[in-house]
């Protein structure tokens, strides 16, 4: 039995949560930015690092005071401390290093892509005060899929899915991970963001354009699939999203707002993107699995928390696994259930560990050895 508090700031989410042996979430808190960025339809680096200094500090408190236990007795301190923002996370990892040095506990660095990969394990009852938008969880779909196994099988396709990431993983096991996709050019919910701008429908853009999508008929505009070489794992969304600008607004000559559309017109054109999106992304898992022998696919990010990309995979031929949905947005449970890998193998972060907008993942990357 390990306590580890996690520490959350990559981007525009403060998160502090207390994870025991690695599954058993005991809190689970975000401080969600959303209402400071929709004006921006977007992050803004210097609102959000702003932001992490006024909510580092009630958020610890609150995730420690909610899973009852006290800062004595936590073992670890874990911070995912790459990649993001670097001014959000020098804000958390600046915190991680002050409570470790303070309380003369160890410092675990996770990179928190691996996280998000890891968060499948988590158990699906945390204590979460979260102040994001959540999908209507009443959707049979929005359950994990493979109900009948408890575990993943390896190897594995990992992929993760957000704003900022659309990337594919060979996963030999949770500690061995390796780059075998990315995106070129938008991240998939980077491309939903710009897109329910295009619409007119506010920031973020995910939850909102999947929710329309159920209303629409995904088959009254067609969009095109970008797939790249007949081998390629890697991704383009851009294409896909100055289609539906063109669609909207018209060429040179004719523009158009949105405004102009009819409310079942714009839920055709948000039918027809995310029939797009997933249809190109279905089409990569399948490529990976192939191209590995995958045993499961593991999907981790915001965008696992779509209903139409779990609807579309409950037919995938292999397991799928999802995470419980409070941990499919940014949160420090999965940091600091990651870090129990760390915890348990010895592997500490010296103080000394910097903010890094990277990620550690690379073509031969291989989590065992990190931290360093």
């Amino acid at each position: 039995m390990a306590l580890i508090l996690g520490i959350e700031s990559t981007c525009d989410e403060t998160g502090a949560s207390v994870v025991d042996s690695g599954r058993r979430v005991l809190s689970n808190v975000v401080a969600s930015q959303i209402e400071l960025h929709a004006r921006y339809r977007g992050v803004v680096p210097e609102i959000a690092s702003r932001a992490h200094i006024e909510n580092i500090i009630p958020v610890v408190r609150e995730a420690i005071e909610t899973a009852g236990t006290a800062l004595d007795r936590i073992d670890a301190i874990a911070v995912a401390h790459r990649p993001g923002l670097i001014g959000s996370l020098l804000i958390g990892v600046t915190a991680a290093k002050t409570l470790a040095w303070a309380l003369g506990k160890p410092l675990i660095g996770v990179d928190h892509v691996h996280a998000h990969l890891y968060s499948v394990n988590l158990n699906e009852l945390p204590v979460v005060d979260v102040q994001l938008p959540v999908p209507d969880t009443s959707d049979r779909q929005l359950s994990t899929i493979n109900d009948q196994l408890s575990t993943p099988r390896f190897p594995a396709v990992g992929a993760v899915l957000s704003g900022g990431h659309t990337a594919l993983y060979e996963i030999t096991d949770f500690s061995a991970i390796r780059l075998i996709g990315t995106s070129i050019d938008d991240a998939v919910g980077e491309a939903y963001d710009k897109v329910s701008a295009i619409l007119g429908l506010g920031y973020p853009g995910g939850p909102v354009i999947d929710k329309l999508a159920l209303t629409g008929n995904p088959a009254a505009v067609r969009f095109p699939r970008t797939l790249l070489g007949r081998e390629s794992l890697d991704f383009s969304f851009s294409g896909l999203k100055t289609s539906v600008l063109y669609h909207v607004r018209g060429h040179k000559g004719r523009e158009r707002l949105a405004s102009a559309l009819s409310e079942s017109e714009i839920a055709d054109v948000a039918a027809g993107f995310q029939a797009a999106c997933i249809d190109v992304l279905v089409a990569k898992f399948n490529r990976a699995a192939k191209r590995i022998r995958a045993r499961s696919i593991i999907i981790g990010g915001g965008v696992s928390a779509n209903r139409g990309l779990r609807a579309a995979l409950a037919r995938f031929h292999l397991p799928v696994f999802f995470p419980p949905l409070a941990y499919c947005t940014d949160n420090a449970a999965m940091s600091a259930a990651l870090a129990h890998l760390a915890y348990e193998a010895g592997h500490f972060s010296p103080l000394s560990l910097d903010a890094i907008t990277s990620s550690q993942f690379a073509e031969a990357y291989d989590a065992s050895n990190v931290p360093s």
